[in-house]
């Protein structure tokens, strides 16, 4: 019993041996799992660094991985399902959004000085989903045997060892080395660390999985701990990416075999944010999208989309220094087509102005000059689950006339025009 006078949930938690090995994927599929086996199911990821963000029905602000374990698992996102989530503004700077809404803008060091009322938020909110839920499906971060953070985590094993979770080890042999990433990752764990380890999960293998054995026998000897299974690389599962290491691994996408009809170019801002709203673009045929970081790269494509940015004017500032503003200026002239969303839309306006220095030093800048807007920063967040309808069918909205449209809206700026 707990002192929510009920009984806690069940909980499992899946852990890595970095990022990008696809503890998302597997925590999507294990709620899933659960849910059609008939138990009440939740996911919860106690830290996430991250842009990519949802915006949950009462307007609170979370990772879009926890958003997509949500509907796998058939309930509503909430903001206790990812209590802490971090956005990268700049070097060693990051925005902390707490149970869902702006806490601070904080540097790296600072920040371990906010982890004691971070851990509250994050323990009480596991134990909340707990009380709740039959199961509650748990995901980490990185790596749990980052040796220079251990002492201040609260997403890895401090998480586990609260729950007295049973953890699956998950490796990706795609990248190669996966063995010696699971055996390393034991090494540098406490033994009571190592205890919670009921379970490795080889991930992303591709071909004859019988070549496998001799290393998962010799990997259960060495360990003691049971190979719990071997996933086969997929294509056909798609779970937004939390991290913008994923934009450094080439693009395999479904219409790569078939020649190319739409050429998509994605501005590759250094802040970035939401870039999975582009994921469905890699699953249509014929379809090529590339992301480009300067006006050589750039091209004469079909298609340029300008993405949301967690700091617009500094990114702004950089696409001009990389060439980028003139070049998409000249594409505009002979007709290219030409997207903008959230910060992307933001910067196709006449000017920018930042006053108050909320997201930079740069008190105003103009824009690209394509759109008639003018943008403001203030202090307050903007996150609204919206809905519209197309009620002008022209251009890239030719054929969408009348098509109503759901999604949300995640800025600090009021644009006016």
């Amino acid at each position: 019993m707990n002192q929510f006078n009920t009984p806690m949930g069940k909980v499992l938690m899946v852990q890595g041996t970095a990022s990008h090995v696809g503890k998302s994927v597997l925590v999507s599929a294990l709620c899933r799992i659960f849910r059609q086996d008939g138990f009440r199911v939740a996911p919860f990821k106690a830290q996430n660094m991250s842009n990519n963000s949802y915006v949950t029905r009462d307007g609170g602000e979370i990772g879009r991985a926890q958003a997509v374990q949500a509907e796998a698992a058939g309930v509503e996102a909430r903001v206790e399902m990812n209590p802490v989530l971090l956005k990268p503004e700049a070097d060693h700077i990051a925005q902390v959004v707490r149970m869902g809404r702006p806490m601070v803008s904080a540097r790296v060091r600072d920040y371990f000085g906010l982890k004691a009322q971070l851990w509250e938020s994050v323990s009480s909110s596991l134990d909340t989903l707990r009380s709740e839920y039959d199961i509650v499906v748990i995901e980490g971060a990185g790596s749990p045997a980052e040796i220079n953070l251990k002492a201040t985590e609260i997403v890895n094993m401090r998480v586990a060892l609260h729950a007295n979770s049973p953890v699956l080890l998950c490796g990706d042999i795609d990248r190669g080395g996966v063995f010696a990433a699971l055996v390393g990752t034991l090494e540098l764990l406490e033994p009571r660390e190592r205890e919670v380890i009921k379970g490795f999960i080889i991930n992303k293998f591709r071909g004859d999985a019988s070549l496998l054995t001799d290393g998962l026998t010799m990997l259960e000897e060495r360990t003691g701990i049971p190979v719990a299974g071997v996933v086969h690389h997929y294509r056909d599962i798609h779970i937004p990416e939390e991290d913008s290491v994923a934009l450094d691994i080439p693009l395999r996408s479904e219409g790569s075999s078939q020649a190319t009809v739409l050429d998509i170019a994605v501005v590759q801002l250094p802040h970035i944010s939401n870039f999975d709203d582009f994921d469905p673009l890699t699953r249509e045929l014929g379809v090529s999208l590339r992301y480009v970081s300067n006006a050589n790269e750039l091209g004469k494509p079909d298609l340029v989309i300008l993405p949301g940015s967690k700091t617009t004017i500094p990114d702004l500032a950089w696409m001009n220094a990389q060439g980028l503003s003139r070049a998409v200026q000249e594409l505009h002239k002979v007709g290219t087509a030409i997207v903008g969303i959230c910060g992307g839309y933001q910067m196709l306006g006449q000017q920018l102005f930042d006053p108050d220095g909320i997201e930079s030093a740069f008190p105003e800048m103009e824009g690209l000059g394509i759109l008639p807007l003018t943008t403001v920063f203030a202090g307050t967040k903007e996150t609204h689950r919206i809905h519209g309808e197309v009620v002008e069918a022209t251009g890239l909205l030719k054929l969408a006339g009348r098509a109503s449209l759901t999604g949300y809206e995640i800025h600090m700026g009021r644009t006016t025009g």
